[in-house]
């Protein structure tokens, strides 16, 4: 029976919040062990308060981490805890290293050439084929363990804080509190995931016309240059808050929100996550970033995605033919927003 159990995601917002589900089983599994959470500092808002873990940990690359000195200062960390099971979740060369260096005995994570040799309990690695959903990947990982057949249920909290935070800035621009306000998060992590912007700002138009709903711009600082064009663009009152929150308060406005509309990001995961509903609009589709593996989960989520297409390269994030961004078109969304929610 295992008593104090690290599990390392260390990766990005979406990534965190579709292990929720596995981490509920772990909970359920070995319900009087303690549970660590090891994070990149951007996703620990949105694990505070979830009644899974006991702990959470962070691996600050940047600053605290950083460089050798750093990475065996967190070694040493993880070794004072005296962990008997890691899940790593993230199985680069720095994670594998240091489950390795922090003489975790049980070591399970994806078998791969990134060190996966020091792993003692190697799960394949089937993602790539994007057969089934990055949650139910994570879930399937504990089979080693025992655990299987478990709910896709996603959890994320919110603090009262930020619930406040986000109250007094709808109130400070005569937003309604709660009602029909449409979240809209035009930017993107990566350029071939970036649906155009003229195409945001014909949806917005049309919205705005069609539901008489505010729209509130909302995302990180990779947005901004696509926030600042629809500004420009769209006529009359448009609301901004990209690059201007922090994830607990873009978690909270987004629990106060009627509709999110998204590209592929991990805002979609979090909102679906509170239940609110949301489009996804997924500019690629192959295996492994295709939407079976990254839609957004739960009866409220919709995505609009093209037809599978072998033929483009997303290699490192290069566009080759940009026409393939334009494939999704305002329509396309449109009509997964009518079938979503109605909100006139």
């Amino acid at each position: 029976m295992y008593r104090n159990i690290l599990v390392i995601r260390t990766d990005r917002l979406g990534d965190v919040v579709l292990t929720t589900p596995a981490l509920r089983a772990l909970r359920k599994k070995f319900p009087e062990a303690r549970i660590t959470l090891l994070l990149a500092p951007l996703t620990k808002e949105l694990v505070e308060g979830n009644p899974y873990i006991d702990q959470i940990l962070i691996d600050d690359r940047r600053c605290t981490h950083k460089g050798w000195l750093g990475y065996i200062k967190l070694v040493n960390r993880l070794r004072q805890e005296h962990f008997d099971l890691v899940i790593n979740y993230h199985t680069k060369k720095r994670t594998n290293l240091l489950c390795w260096f922090a003489g975790i005995p049980v070591r399970i994570g994806y078998r791969n050439d990134k060190f996966g040799f020091l792993l003692n309990k190697p799960v394949p690695d089937r993602r790539p084929a994007g057969e089934k959903h990055e949650a139910r990947y994570c879930l399937d990982v504990l089979k080693v363990l025992g655990i299987s057949g478990e709910a896709l249920e996603l959890y994320v909290a919110t603090k009262d804080d930020n619930d406040k935070w986000a109250e007094d800035w709808l109130k400070s621009r005569q937003l309604p509190i709660e009602g029909k306000i449409v979240a809209v998060h035009p930017g993107s992590s990566c350029p071939t995931k970036q649906w155009p912007v003229e195409r945001f700002v014909e949806l917005i138009r049309i919205l705005r016309s069609r539901y008489q709903t505010e729209i509130v711009l909302v995302g990180g600082a990779d947005g901004r240059k696509a926030a600042a064009q629809i500004q420009n663009e769209v006529q009359g009152p448009l609301f901004s808050l990209v690059g201007e929150t922090s994830v607990g308060q873009l978690t909270s406005l987004l629990k106060k929100c009627a509709l999110l509309i998204s590209n592929d990001s991990g805002p979609v995961h979090i909102a679906a996550a509170l239940g609110t509903p949301v489009v996804s609009i997924f500019t690629r589709n192959q295996p492994g970033i295709n939407p079976e593996r990254w839609c957004p989960l739960g009866p409220k989520s919709r995505y609009v995605a093209p037809p599978v297409d072998m033929s483009l390269s997303f290699a490192q994030g290069t566009i080759d033919h940009p026409d393939f961004l334009y494939k999704m078109t305002v329509k396309d969304v449109l009509l997964a927003v009518d079938a979503l929610y109605k909100l006139c």
